[in-house]
């Protein structure tokens, strides 16, 4: 899902109408994934390879069900206990390693990814995404504080608006639903240039309820989309 050339001219357009009636700033930006998640696929594959294996137990685990691990070992001077306790548990570990890996394969398949993720954590990593794009184009440091950056990540399906301090403390944040759920709608149809326009003039609407446009109104931040 990309946004064609034409698409990010009409995206202009739109933040700049939405501009030119009120003295906020907007910008978009839609980014492919904010993390790969490897972190959450290796504590799932880890459970995984703790957990499953327990499974053989109770049928008697043994390690002569794996042919040619219990040929190798050599007695010495152990008892045959010893040495078949010893061969247990380093099959054992062998079973757990390759459970291991073969759930990690399987959670890096991006669709297994993302349902195994907690929702809360793709929330977090995405408004810790946006908050970075926020600070690294400036919109913190608009004239009155009034900075509103409209965020899309598509692989983590999770979309966020966040409004600088002077917006922030005289708007009610549940009024940015609206204009989330316009994105979300677009994303959702692979119509993703209507998906934020829609939102940028809902969010520019309530903007211009709050925030008038200056007799002197420069464009403090550049009327785009950016894609990461």
């Amino acid at each position: 899902m990309r946004i064609k050339p034409e698409e990010h001219a009409s995206i202009a357009a739109a933040i700049a109408a939405a501009e030119a009636k009120t003295s906020g700033e907007i910008f978009c930006v839609l980014a492919r994934r904010v993390s790969s998640y490897r972190d959450i696929s290796m504590v799932w594959a880890a459970a995984a390879a703790m957990i499953l294996p327990l499974g053989f137990i109770p049928l008697g685990f043994d390690a002569h069900w794996f042919p040619g691990f219990g040929d190798t070992w050599e007695a010495g001077q152990l008892a045959a206990r010893d040495v078949i306790i010893g061969r247990t548990i380093g099959v054992y570990a062998v079973v757990q390693a390759a459970v291991f890996v073969f759930a990690y394969m399987i959670l890096r398949i991006p669709p297994v990814t993302r349902l195994f993720t907690p929702r809360s954590i793709r929330r977090d990593r995405t408004r810790q995404a946006a908050m970075h794009q926020f600070l690294a184009h400036g919109l913190h440091v608009t004239q009155d504080r009034t900075g509103v950056l409209i965020f899309a990540a598509l692989s983590d399906r999770q979309v966020e608006v966040i409004a600088d301090e002077g917006i922030y403390s005289r708007v009610d944040p549940d009024i940015w639903a609206e204009a989330v759920t316009a994105l979300t709608s677009g994303l959702k149809a692979s119509r993703p240039a209507e998906g934020f326009e829609r939102a940028i003039e809902l969010a520019g609407r309530v903007l211009a309820e709050h925030f008038p446009p200056r007799p002197r109104n420069p464009d403090e931040v550049p009327n785009r989309i950016v894609e990461i």
